[in-house]
């Protein structure tokens, strides 16, 4: 069946309907992982929008539920060039195609991705629908306008906890609360293999009702950027700031941030990817990053701030990827924390733990 991609510029890309049909309206990135297509469709920080992958050869390694990220495909609408024929994995459980079918995903395939990225790249992310069903460019202009004239909705209602949530052990060591924006099981894996007890918490969470709790430490998940919703969730932080360890990831990075004081700007081009390279100005050591964002702080309106440093810088264009204050007990990461291996645990939860068994 055909299909057909329709960026707000006017571009349009044509392909095969693989996925559900219907129409999916949404902006459209890329992300240029080779591996981990079903970590991202899972990954609730790309709610709603349309996700293209750049390598070529997408359902190599079929799917398992072991690799979800988090209950549900959150995205709009999927982009692919190719959908392997086979797959061939010893964990694998079900196809690419059984996974997209199954969550009723707006899929194309055999679009020229290369010529879509490089598009994006100079032109800047941007809105794009979908269709299996119209295929007039006006019309799905039309529609596009549409959808940019709709008040924004907050997604985060849908993604976080409705209500507090323990995880692990009650009687664990380290008691941890996590405001969940869309966090994602592989953060809590990691969590879970330090020893912690984790209490989910709805995003809307007031401070009050976090300290009532009594964490150890407060974590700040990654989640969709630009949501509505956000603004409620920086004014709820800030009473947090320095009356307890508090660790922000990505978007959770990005509230920390605004909660001291700090601007966030967006990119024309978000990092998306698991190869973006970091540097510690402190050292001369590097490290390679998995990100997924198209918003960072503003590093003008953050050298304001007093007693927070600048603690990691990306290596491509010298934008804020890791912010901490020891006096504070903070630290912001704009990257993900991936693990570095089979059970093993990110060396910044490793330093944010440090921060409360001082205590």
């Amino acid at each position: 069946m055909k299909a057909v991609l329709m960026l707000e510029d006017g571009k349009s890309f044509e392909g095969e309907s693989i996925g559900g049909d219907g129409e999916a309206i949404g902006e459209v990135i890329f992300n240029t992982a080779v591996v981990g297509y079903q970590e991202m469709m899972t990954d609730p920080a790309n709610a709603g929008k349309i996700l293209v992958l750049t390598y070529p050869l997408i359902g190599n390694y079929g799917t398992a539920p072991k690799f979800n990220e988090s209950k549900n495909v959150w995205m709009g609408g999927l982009v692919i060039k190719e959908k392997t024929r086979i797959f061939s994995n010893w964990q694998a459980k079900a196809s690419f195609d059984d996974f997209i079918k199954e969550q009723n995903l707006v899929t194309m395939s055999e679009v020229d991705t290369r010529t879509l990225a490089v598009h994006l790249r100079q032109k800047g992310e941007m809105l794009g629908i979908i269709s299996t069903k119209s295929f007039e460019a006006k019309e799905l202009l039309a529609k596009i306008n549409d959808f940019k004239k709709k008040p924004a909705e907050s997604l985060l209602f849908k993604i976080s906890v409705t209500k507090p949530s323990l995880i692990g052990k009650e009687k664990a060591k380290y008691k941890i609360a996590i405001l969940d924006l869309g966090i994602t099981n592989s953060t809590i894996r990691q969590l879970e293999t330090l020893g912690c007890s984790i209490t989910l918490l709805p995003h809307n969470t007031p401070a009050s009702e976090i300290l009532r709790l009594k964490p150890k430490g407060l974590i700040i998940s990654n989640g969709p950027e630009e949501d509505v919703g956000l603004k409620e969730v920086v004014n709820n932080i800030k009473p947090l700031i320095n009356r307890l360890p508090i660790l922000g990831i990505s978007t959770g990075h990005q509230v920390l941030a605004q909660a001291l004081g700090a601007k966030i700007t967006k990119l024309k081009l978000g990092h998306r990817g698991v190869n973006y390279p970091i540097h510690n100005p402190a050292s001369y050591k590097g490290e390679i990053t998995v990100q997924n964002h198209a918003f960072v702080v503003d590093t003008d309106s953050f050298n304001k701030i007093k007693a927070v440093k600048i603690t990691g810088y990306n290596l491509n264009d010298r934008t804020v990827e890791e912010i901490e204050s020891k006096k504070l007990k903070i630290i912001g990461t704009q990257y993900y924390l991936a693990s570095p291996g089979f059970n093993e645990v990110n060396d910044v939860f490793k330093r944010f733990m440090k921060m409360f068994k001082k205590e």
